[in-house]
């Protein structure tokens, strides 16, 4: 289990993104050397974790519970091939492209030494948005990637430290719950009715999620759920 690349973007001005600013940085490509990755701060004031990375919409991406971004090469491999074109690692727009680790079946709270002494931990799906659509422009592209249901992992920052390609990836903390990437993803695209299974992750998930599924599990059930 190891890092392929670590990526980054620049600020780009697209007609694509929803963004105030008009700017996206999704476009990330392989960058040489070590990068510094540390806790960016709250949602809405930090952006990612990643030195040198550009986070332009605050509303909606970056902050400490979305400090960096994996995606699973195999993953990449399997859309390269149906979609029929080359798709370099960063193509959607992950910070890091990783090869032997099941990134989807990742538990919330898992976490994961890469190199020396970085650790993150995992916190949610990636949900796809209207700029990663514009990004790939493909046809549908929303839907296609919400039903094939392997969306990559956030991560947050536990223990700042470098990455750099070819670092190996050790889980070195596995929680004891089945929530999974996948399930988190589910729960918040086609089965809202998977919402309540989430809070079994404690306090893991990033916290819009857990109140997002405290919030329907009160609504299903009409009691208060800690």
């Amino acid at each position: 289990m190891r890092v392929l690349t670590v990526n980054t973007g620049r600020r780009k001005k697209v007609g694509y993104t929803s963004a105030p600013s008009g700017e996206t940085g999704i476009e990330k490509v392989p960058v040489d050397g070590p990068v510094r990755v540390a806790d960016p701060g709250p949602k809405g004031v930090g952006g990612g974790g990643l030195a040198g990375d550009a986070v332009c919409d605050l509303r909606h991406h970056g902050g400490s519970d979305q400090a960096v971004y994996a995606f699973a090469r195999e993953e990449l491999d399997r859309w390269q091939r149906e979609l029929g074109r080359p798709l370099p690692n960063g193509s959607f727009g992950e910070n890091l492209t990783t090869e032997g680790i099941d990134v989807d079946g990742a538990l919330l709270g898992e976490r994961w030494r890469i190199g020396a002494s970085l650790v993150l931990e995992v916190t949610d799906a990636r949900v796809p948005c209207r700029t990663f659509a514009g990004w790939l422009g493909e046809q549908g592209w929303v839907r296609r990637f919400t039903e094939h249901g392997a969306p990559g992992a956030y991560l947050r920052v536990v223990v700042p430290g470098e990455v750099r390609a070819g670092d190996p990836i050790e889980v070195v903390h596995r929680p004891d719950h089945d929530v999974t990437v996948a399930l988190a993803f589910r729960a918040q695209t086609t089965r809202r009715e998977l919402l309540p299974r989430v809070l079994a992750a404690g306090d893991a998930p990033h916290p819009e999620l857990r109140e997002a599924a405290r919030t329907y599990a009160e609504r299903t059930s009409g009691a208060p759920v800690s």
